[in-house]
């Protein structure tokens, strides 16, 4: 009976002492140490690609569409049509003024050719006609004063003088007009220049009826069809030019400090989230939208993979900082991040209160600047201890 009571009191007794044991030891906890290891801090997301010049073309004219030659998504070279509207009218403004042009050239060249010599031709005529007369008038009055002629005859002469000599002053002033500086000439040279500028005019307001591409691009946006009736300042397409590929995002003002020119970051679009691409900041906007509570930020693509389109959405994870060795915790180990951070660490076998200066901020991890040693365990948030509680560690 003795002996039976020993063996039933034993595993009694070795319960007893394994719970005095545990009760002493206390609660056992998975633990994670600091560790050194590489960290990178990054900032995420989301903008929208975009090109540096969006041009909205319009048409400068009242008319009829008669042609649309391109579509949405279409990429035009400089120069391309991409719509026309009826011409008829201009056409006819156009012939007009060229019409009205070749009649001031041919004017011109009636001056040169006839109208020039032939006055030249009168003035020599003219002023030989004067030379004549004079000498007509000379002998009339030497014969007169020897009385072989009377005073009638002398005033006979004198008019003929006079009259030659009017001939002769109308003669050299339609020579002078016909010269190159003379009235005629500049008068003809003025209708040749108006004819000129009625044909310019009228060649632009048929140009006008031609809508081309100003630059090389593509068509985002087309708001006409054939057909409609456009009005003067009326958009008809929105072309994005091409040019450096830009990337422009909304970040939270509370990462406005960990932002900088020159930083880098990794692209991914919504529609190819297996497919990232590089970008740089190189515009930060000087000034915090007080309703988004954000900042413009601009990235530039310097190499933009061929399936990037214009107003793609895209997610951005810029790099704002980097260790080649930091020393580390899971995010989750730490409490109180956004406030006086600290960590639960085991001090004589019991669960410890130990506050800590943070560094970097990764992603699932954080930099521990001071407070904690390398490998050093602490206690999860998830464990469920309270400071004071008796635990052993046992590292995960």
């Amino acid at each position: 009976m003795r002996r039976r009571t020993w063996l039933w009191l034993l595993p009694v007794l070795a319960g007893a002492g394994f719970a005095i044991y545990w009760l002493s030891a206390g609660k056992t906890v998975a633990s994670v140490p600091a560790k050194r290891q590489p960290l990178i801090e990054t900032v995420i997301s989301s903008g929208r690609i975009i090109t540096p010049e969006r041009i909205e073309l319009g048409a400068e004219m009242v008319g009829n569409l008669v042609e649309v030659a391109v579509e949405e998504g279409d990429r035009v070279r400089v120069g391309q049509v991409l719509a026309r509207i009826d011409d008829g009218e201009q056409r006819a403004a156009t012939e007009q003024a060229r019409r009205a042009l070749e009649e001031a050239e041919a004017r011109l060249a009636e001056l040169h050719e006839v109208s020039r010599p032939v006055a030249d031709q009168a003035l020599n005529q003219a002023e030989a006609n004067l030379a004549q007369a004079g000498s007509e008038y000379g002998r009339v009055s030497k014969l007169v004063e020897a009385g072989f002629y009377n005073q009638s005859r002398l005033d006979e002469a004198r008019r003929a003088l006079d009259a030659a000599r009017a001939v002769r002053e109308a003669a050299l002033v339609q020579a002078r007009g016909n010269r190159p500086d003379g009235v005629e000439s500049r008068l003809v040279l003025a209708r040749r220049g108006q004819a000129r500028a009625a044909l310019g005019l009228a060649a632009a307001k048929q140009a006008n009826t031609v809508i081309r591409a100003p630059a090389p691009g593509v068509v985002v946006r087309k708001l006409v069809e054939s057909g409609d009736i456009v009005t003067q300042g009326k958009p008809l397409f929105e072309l994005a030019a091409d040019g450096e590929v830009q990337i422009v995002l909304q970040a939270d003002e509370k990462n406005l400090g960990r932002l900088a020119i020159g930083q880098t970051a990794s692209v991914l679009a919504d529609a190819y989230p297996t497919r990232p691409f590089a970008a740089e900041i190189f515009h930060i906007a000087p000034a915090v939208d007080a309703q988004k509570g954000s900042v413009e930020v601009k990235l530039r693509v310097a190499a933009p993979p061929a399936f990037v389109k214009p107003d793609m959405t895209v997610s951005v994870e810029i790099q704002v900082g980097h260790r080649g060795s930091a020393l580390t915790l899971p995010s989750e180990a730490v409490r109180d991040l956004a406030g006086r951070p600290w960590v639960m660490v085991i001090e004589n076998g019991r669960a410890a209160r130990r506050e800590v200066r943070l560094g970097l901020v990764g992603t699932g991890a954080v930099e521990v600047t001071d407070g904690l040693s390398e490998g050093e365990a602490v206690i999860p948030v998830s464990a469920g201890i309270t400071v004071g509680q008796k635990v052993r560690a046992s590292a995960v």
